[in-house]
């Protein structure tokens, strides 16, 4: 980072100083919870690795406390997308002392398309609302490849959900998806009391990379179908909970499925292994 960008970011007020000047009490309608210890968003932001020369998307930046912290890494740009119009005004300081390297969008980041508007490298570094951390999660994640990391704050719940492991209770279709086609690793764990206001819940920050797709692969709308159908009734036997597939229009039953693709059809969702969830979809669309 040039000195003259830190000595700019150093200047600015402290974040408690912007939340009162411009009345950004969080809104519990847009998932807000600000983190505002600066040694924590440095950390967050750290968390990320080596962001020299790479294009960061920052999702909800509300007073930007995380956005100091990813812009002290010396990254090529980052662009802030914020749905809350007060946050924009409270945001232009940053812009200023950021030299050029910050730019705010005010839209709804469920309707952002990252690839289109960040170029490569690309990378994804953001303290979710809550309220809609998954669908963003998921979209970022049918599309993994095209980002050199991802590196989000979860409520700690969901973050064990997308960590967990075959067999245990919080194995699910968030943990097949995002470990079929990425590396989640958990980074940086934060108290209720790291935030203004405080949530109910702790948090955790996950760093995702893309892993290789080697050899053949379903398509990522076939795996979504396939593990909602499974875990749709998790404690029934996949012979019962594949009937929700309409098998019937590929030719198939749950049972030909099954055997098809090497699995036991009185097995449940959550004692399969990720590529036998691979195997499940690749058949299933062989079969269509």
């Amino acid at each position: 980072m040039s000195s003259a960008l830190d000595t700019a970011l150093d200047a600015l007020p402290p974040l408690r100083e912007v939340i009162a000047e411009h009345e950004l009490a969080a809104r519990k309608s847009l998932g807000q919870n600000f983190l505002l210890d600066l040694n924590l968003t440095a950390k967050i932001a750290r968390s990320a690795g080596d962001l020299t020369d790479v294009n960061i998307l920052e999702v909800g930046p509300g007073p930007g406390g995380l956005t100091r912290g990813i812009l002290r890494t010396a990254p090529a740009s980052v662009t802030a997308i914020e749905k809350d119009s007060r946050c924009i005004a409270a945001l232009q300081p940053l812009v200023e002392a950021s030299g050029g390297r910050l730019k705010i969008v005010e839209a709804d980041a469920l309707e952002i398309d990252a690839i289109a508007l960040l170029p490569a490298p690309r990378a994804i570094i953001a303290n979710l609302p809550y309220n809609v951390a998954t669908p963003l999660l998921l979209g970022w994640l049918r599309h993994i490849q095209e980002f050199r990391s991802l590196t989000l704050m979860f409520q700690r719940e969901v973050a064990e959900r997308i960590t967990a492991r075959p067999g245990s209770k919080d194995f699910g279709r968030l943990a097949i998806i995002a470990q079929w086609v990425s590396r989640p690793t958990r980074v940086v764990e934060l108290p209720p009391q790291a935030f203004t206001p405080p949530p109910k819940v702790h948090s955790t920050v996950v760093d995702f990379r893309a892993l290789p797709r080697d050899g053949a692969q379903p398509k990522f709308e076939t795996m979504e179908r396939l593990t909602a159908a499974a875990f749709g009734q998790r404690r029934k036997m996949l012979r019962q909970s594949l009937k929700s597939l309409g098998l019937s229009t590929y030719g198939l039953t749950p049972e030909t499925l099954c055997a098809t693709a090497g699995v036991e059809p009185t097995a449940r969702a959550e004692e399969l292994d990720i590529p036998a969830f691979v195997r499940l979809a690749l058949t299933l669309e062989a079969g269509g």
